[in-house]
């Protein structure tokens, strides 16, 4: 190993903004570097000024314009600070621009980490307008220059490969997202459960309101979910307002005639999420795209079974009849996708002892496959093999 290594870490989410996976895993991914020798680790993020990272604002002039055209402008400032690092990696097409155009300025090798891919996601158009033609051509220009590029799953390798068939199958590796099995760990404190009012047995979905998640399709399956059942949302932050409105809708519905639904819409501290997912029977990920899916692993991690749907990089991260099930999803059928979950959640909720077996499983499975110590030395070693 090279000594000295300085990495440009590029990431829109940085604590405390940090909601969703790509977050969680660029925190994660720079502490675990940061505990290998000889590595600095130099982080570059939205939101405005960080006592423990080089935080940006929009800039000035930009503050009232499309979300897309304020991201690459906060890229640009980026790019200019990035000079004197041995490598620049970047996480989403929020920070991918920052990555290409540093690379193009100052002639040092540029990663992408692939968590998600634009073309994939079309509802996204919803969020961004006009914007999602910018974002799209940012990831693609962004990963058709990269010197590398890091996909989280194998299924997400394929489908960098499929979407962007210009790219050289050579430059991209799986490398699996980690979870830190010291922190996720189960946490059996009920006080979040009184807090909130939970009562009796209860599966749970945490995860931001967005259609990728799958959250409106879980509540119309809960609708026929035997009512001694009750059910744990810790759901917020909706990316746009048609999904906000149609999962509050459904979320009331369900209240109307039930009192064992409970949502909690703020981000819940860790102590509270690890024992929220702890005391849980089952969690329940219905999402209709998920590259990996950093939530299974940490549910697992909590020792808590999991039933998911079979997209993406989930059957990597959960052994189906082993640590949880997967169930089938049809973008042309989701009613049955609907009525399959319906019925596994029934299935399983009333088979408590097997939930049990499941969920040490899955926290064995996590301890085994997922450790960050590994991540990070696959990622040092990627790096390496660009400066030789």
């Amino acid at each position: 190993m090279s000594s000295g290594l300085k990495i440009g870490l590029i990431t829109k989410e940085w604590p405390p903004q940090v909601y969703g996976g790509a977050g969680v895993h660029v925190v994660q991914l720079s502490q675990a570097l940061r505990n290998q020798p000889n590595i600095e680790v130099d982080v570059h993020c939205f939101g405005g000024p960080r006592s423990d990272a080089n935080g940006y604002s929009t800039p000035a002039g930009f503050e009232n314009s499309n979300a897309a055209l304020q991201a690459l402008a906060t890229n640009l400032v980026i790019a200019d600070n990035l000079n004197g690092v041995d490598v620049i990696h970047s996480h989403t097409w929020y920070a991918n621009f920052a990555g290409l155009t540093a690379n193009l300025l100052h002639g040092i090798p540029h990663v992408v980490s692939a968590h998600s891919l634009e073309p994939l996601r079309p509802w996204k158009a919803e969020q961004l307008g006009g914007g999602y033609q910018i974002s799209s051509w940012a990831e693609k220009s962004a990963y058709e220059a990269a010197d590398a590029i890091i996909a989280v799953s194998d299924g997400m390798r394929a489908d960098v490969l499929k979407a962007y068939p210009n790219i050289n199958p050579a430059k991209v590796v799986t490398i699996r997202n980690g979870v830190d099995v010291t922190k996720f760990a189960p946490n059996k404190n009920t006080d979040v459960l009184k807090r909130n009012g939970i009562e009796g047995r209860y599966a749970i979905f945490v995860g931001r309101i967005t259609r990728q998640k799958g959250l409106a399709h879980l509540l119309r399956a809960w609708k026929n979910v035997s009512p001694e059942y009750g059910l744990v949302l810790a759901a917020g932050s909706p990316d746009e307002p048609g999904i906000g409105k149609e999962v509050e809708d459904l979320i009331g519905e369900l209240q109307k005639s039930r009192k064992n639904i409970w949502w909690i819409k703020e981000m819940a501290p860790h102590d509270d999420l690890t024992a929220l997912l702890t005391n849980a029977d089952l969690f329940l990920c219905p999402s209709i795209y998920e590259p990996l899916g950093i939530v299974n692993l940490e549910a697992m991690g909590c020792e808590t079974a999991v039933l998911a749907s079979r997209v993406g990089g989930i059957p990597e991260v959960v052994a189906d009849g082993e640590t949880g099930r997967l169930i089938n999803f049809d973008a042309k059928n989701t009613s049955k996708f609907e009525s399959d979950f319906t019925n596994q959640i029934e299935e399983l909720m009333s088979n408590p002892s097997l939930l049990t077996q499941m969920g040490k499983a899955g926290r064995i499975r996590a301890e085994k496959h997922f450790g960050w110590d590994a991540v990070a030395k696959q990622t040092i070693n990627l790096y390496n093999s660009l400066l030789k």
